[in-house]
């Protein structure tokens, strides 16, 4: 039988765990939904540290998965990571809530090239914060595409994807495309000499024509492979993200088995995306969700989730942070020249997004 002080004791060290439970559940907390890889090593430990708030944080690797969470609502986030070409879709199905800016000192830290730029999806900057920055393009297997193609093989241009002989070559070595319409299709059309941003079915007619006469030379579509089989050498080209194939020359390279991967911008010109922090409209914790964008708009941490993600940042006090290997390399920060090149992607009308949606299933299929 226990004794007096032994059940008073054991009372205590009850009534002290219900404590700490109940602290505990009482924290502050924010609920954060990023890409993979999108942040500071320890960014997410510094930030409890530094504020008291817990961080809960979770992933994705598609946009489309992103935007369909926020339009079914009730996600459970706080703040999510959102791409510039479904901003608008977001504003307008009320998503998102404005950001009060005296909340977010930190702004002054931005580029205004950039928050320039991302006014054409988000009117007045009132809901997106830029955060990194990048564009989609080719990854290649310097060695089996020169096999496939010889010396002179078109790594600089869309052809090299588009044209039906070049990629005929190149489907022995394994070709994958990114399972995003948005984004690859607007690229197809582009190619074609169409609008990127077309809202002509026709247009899409044709962009969905080129892409399944191409459709038997390629291995896949799938955005979350894309980046180990590049680094591996299981595939030789891919239309990806410029921070995927950055990141497969990175693992390549450490691996030091011979596989050497490149990126290019096409000369034709390619969209340019920007990932932007957003509040969510029910979010349960706004002003939490406030402190977590404004601590990650310090310019030492953005810089930590540049050299992490080898992708460009819109905050102009961070960069001189960076690795030099990131800060100096033209194909994350791309000259003035190419930069003019580029494109940004526009969400469409629901009759245009249910076309493009049909010709991607019919694609992805081969039908």
């Amino acid at each position: 039988m226990l004794s007096r002080t032994s059940r008073l004791n054991l009372g205590l060290g009850a009534c002290l765990s219900c404590g700490l439970a109940t602290a505990a559940a009482d924290a502050p907390s924010v609920h954060v939904y990023n890409w993979y890889d999108y942040i500071g090593a320890t960014t997410l430990k510094d930030f409890q540290r530094d504020t008291g708030i817990q961080p809960v944080y979770d992933t994705f690797d598609s946009g489309e998965v992103l935007e369909a969470k926020l339009m079914t609502g009730r996600s459970g986030y706080d703040v999510v990571v959102a791409s510039n070409f479904i901003l608008p879709a977001l504003i307008k199905a009320g998503a998102l809530q404005k950001l009060d800016r005296s909340q977010l000192p930190n702004l002054k830290h931005l580029d205004p090239v950039l928050l320039e730029k991302i006014r054409a999806n988000d009117p007045d900057n009132q809901y997106a914060i830029p955060y990194l920055w990048g564009t989609d393009g080719l990854g290649y297997n310097v060695d089996k595409v020169k096999a496939a193609l010889g010396s002179d093989a078109p790594v600089n241009s869309w052809d090299l994807l588009f044209k039906e002989e070049n990629l005929a070559k190149l489907s022995q070595c394994g070709v994958a495309l990114l399972d995003a319409p948005a984004e690859v299709m607007p690229i197809a059309l582009h190619y074609l000499g169409l609008s990127p941003n077309s809202s002509n079915p026709d247009d899409y007619k044709k962009a969905q024509a080129l892409l399944l006469k191409l459709r038997p030379y390629i291995t896949y579509f799938d955005s979350s492979k894309i980046q180990s089989d590049l680094s591996n050498g299981d595939i030789c080209l891919a239309l990806t993200w410029s921070g995927t194939v950055f990141g497969a020359k990175q693992a390549a390279d450490q691996a030091g088995k011979g596989v050497k991967v490149e990126y290019s911008i096409p000369i034709e010109g390619a969209p340019l995306w920007i990932d932007n922090l957003v509040l969510v409209k029910d979010s349960q914790h706004p002003a939490e969700g406030l402190t977590f964008i404004n601590y990650m708009l310090r310019p030492e941490v953005t810089a930590a989730a540049t050299d992490l993600a080898l992708t460009a940042n819109a905050n102009k006090d961070a960069t001189a942070l960076a690795s030099a290997e990131v800060r100096n390399s033209p194909n994350i920060y791309p000259s003035a020249e190419v930069i003019a090149k580029l494109f940004t992607l526009q969400p469409q009308p629901h009759a245009i997004e249910r076309v493009r949606t049909r010709a991607w299933s019919n694609i992805t299929s081969g039908r």
